[in-house]
C-alpha cells in the first residue's frame, strides 16, 4: 500500500492512537440477549496490530460514546490502560488526554467512523477513518482504511504509523524467522 508524503509525515509524529470501539473496533453490529447483555465480536489481526504498535512504545487508546463490560474485557487483553467510555463529549476526552500524557495534538492519530468522531478527527494529527463512514467524515480525514471496522481497519493504521517510522520490519523480524 502506498501512502502520501502528508500521511507518512503525520504518521511519524505519532506518539499514541486513540481508537473508537463500534464501528472500528468492531463491524457497529450490537448485539444483546434477552437479558440485555452485550455482544461484541472483535477482530484478532487488529488485536495484533495494536499490541505491535504499543510495543514500539505508541500508546493505544480507546475513546468511545458507549459503556461496555466488553470493551473493557477486550482493552485488559490488549494491555489498552487508557480507556474512555460513555463519552458525550469526545473532543474534551481528547483534550484531557493529550494534557494527562503530556502530547500535542499533532502526536495523536485517531480512527473513528461516526459524525461524532469529527471533532477530535479535525484537532489530531493524524485523521483515519474505514470506507463505510458517511461522507462527510471520509471527506475530512487523511486516511482511509483499506478494511472495515471490525474487518482489519485498526490494524491498517497500526502498520501505517509503524511503517512510517520505520517499525514495521522489526516487527515483522519478530515472526519471519
Amino acid at each position: 500500500m502506498t501512502f502520501t508524503d502528508d500521511v507518512l509525515r503525520r504518521a511519524r509524529l505519532i506518539r499514541a492512537v486513540i481508537f473508537d470501539v463500534d464501528g472500528v473496533l468492531t463491524d457497529g453490529s450490537l448485539f444483546f440477549d434477552n437479558e440485555g447483555h452485550e455482544y461484541k465480536a472483535f477482530n484478532s489481526r487488529d488485536g495484533h496490530g495494536i499490541k505491535m504498535l504499543q510495543a514500539t512504545g505508541v500508546s493505544a487508546v480507546i475513546i468511545t460514546g458507549r459503556t461496555s463490560n466488553v470493551v473493557l474485557h477486550r482493552a485488559r487483553n490488549l494491555g489498552i490502560t487508557r480507556i474512555y467510555q460513555g463519552i458525550e463529549d469526545k473532543l474534551e476526552a481528547f483534550e484531557q488526554f493529550c494534557r494527562d500524557a503530556d502530547l500535542r495534538p499533532e502526536q495523536v492519530a485517531c480512527i473513528g467512523d461516526d459524525l461524532v468522531d469529527l471533532p477530535i478527527l479535525r484537532r489530531c494529527g493524524l485523521a483515519a477513518t474505514v470506507p463505510e463512514a458517511p461522507a462527510e467524515v471520509l471527506a475530512r480525514v487523511q486516511f482511509v482504511t483499506p478494511h472495515a471496522g471490525g474487518r482489519g481497519a485498526a490494524r491498517a493504521l497500526c502498520e501505517l504509523i509503524m511503517q512510517a517510522q520505520g517499525r514495521w520490519a522489526e516487527q515483522l523480524a519478530l515472526y519471519d524467522r
